[in-house]
């Protein structure tokens, strides 16, 4: 019972720095790892006595791959259908703290309209005071989601049949959150 009194923040309502966060993803493709990020996102983690909730969103649009007909074939219907579908959001009402700053996430992910369960798992970096006199944590998750249940079902079958890209996608959050410290300095 000793762990499921641990906290991974002090109280209160802490939000993403997304200068200092980002969300990428990663899927086997061809001969290697491809590897593309979001570059809007969002996040809002709550602290209340033990309990920790954290909601996140990513905007589709803002997928970056490094090419440009790439993040536009990634916006179609094929992928995320952007239009239709505008944001990735993740939601997790419970954060469980196993020590050692290891997590265990138990939310659900909604692509493409699509919502599922998914076990995120990650580190918590101890509380700090930044120079701006905020307080500060750092969150690092990461969960493989297979594509097709979520309708990303797009391939493209090499000359032995096999497919192109790979179904188990890596979802990878580096995210910082910040509340204001008990002295402001602004």
């Amino acid at each position: 019972m000793s762990n499921a009194t641990l906290t991974i923040a002090p109280p209160g309502t802490w939000s993403l720095d997304p200068v200092h966060s980002r969300v990428d993803f990663e899927v086997s493709y061809l001969a290697g790892r491809f590897k593309g990020e979001f570059h809007e996102i969002g996040a809002e983690l709550a602290v209340e006595g033990e309990r920790a909730s954290l909601e996140g969103s990513a905007r589709v649009a803002s997928v970056d791959v490094r090419d440009e007909n790439l993040s536009a074939h990634l916006q179609s219907p094929d992928f995320f259908d952007a239009e239709r579908h505008p944001e990735l959001r993740f939601a997790a009402e419970q954060i469980r703290l196993d020590g050692d700053g290891r997590l265990s996430v138990a939310g659900e992910l909604t692509i493409k309209g699509v919502t599922k369960p998914v076990a995120v798992t990650g580190t918590v970096s101890a509380p700090i005071a930044d120079p701006y006199g905020n307080e500060r944590i750092g969150l690092s998750l990461s969960t493989t989601i297979d594509r097709r249940e979520f309708g990303l079902d797009w391939n493209n079958p090499l000359p032995s049949g096999e497919p192109s890209l790979a179904n188990e996608v890596t979802i990878l959050a580096e995210l910082q959150f910040v509340r204001p410290g008990a002295e402001t300095s602004e």
